[in-house]
């Protein structure tokens, strides 16, 4: 996977389209990732015993690589990513500006 915990991406489609948000977790084997404040839903909670009151709370569900595309700490543009194998070493650059990311 292209993204990782702690990258600026930018929502592609859905409900939320076009705003940005932190990944704060991802789901390499589901290939989906976690946005704060991104993918809101609300969950309503059963009341668990005679004193516990029902609750709706609300929950970040995570989306799809797909529907995400990472943005360039250089430039500030979503770009793709791309890689580069240097002196045994793997990693990622922007493919607008060719910075490291």
């Amino acid at each position: 996977m292209k993204i990782k915990k702690g990258d600026t991406v930018k929502i592609l489609s859905g409900k939320d389209k076009g705003k940005t948000g932190v990944v704060s977790k991802t789901f390499p084997s589901e290939n989906k990732v976690l946005v704060e404040g991104i993918n809101l839903y609300k969950k309503h909670i059963k009341p668990g015993g005679k004193r516990q009151k029902g609750e709706t709370i609300i929950v970040n569900r995570p989306l799809n690589v797909s529907k995400v595309m990472l943005v360039c700490k250089n430039c500030g543009k979503p770009t793709r990513v791309g890689f580069k194998i240097e002196a045994n070493a793997k990693s990622r650059y922007c493919k607008k500006c060719g910075a490291l990311i």
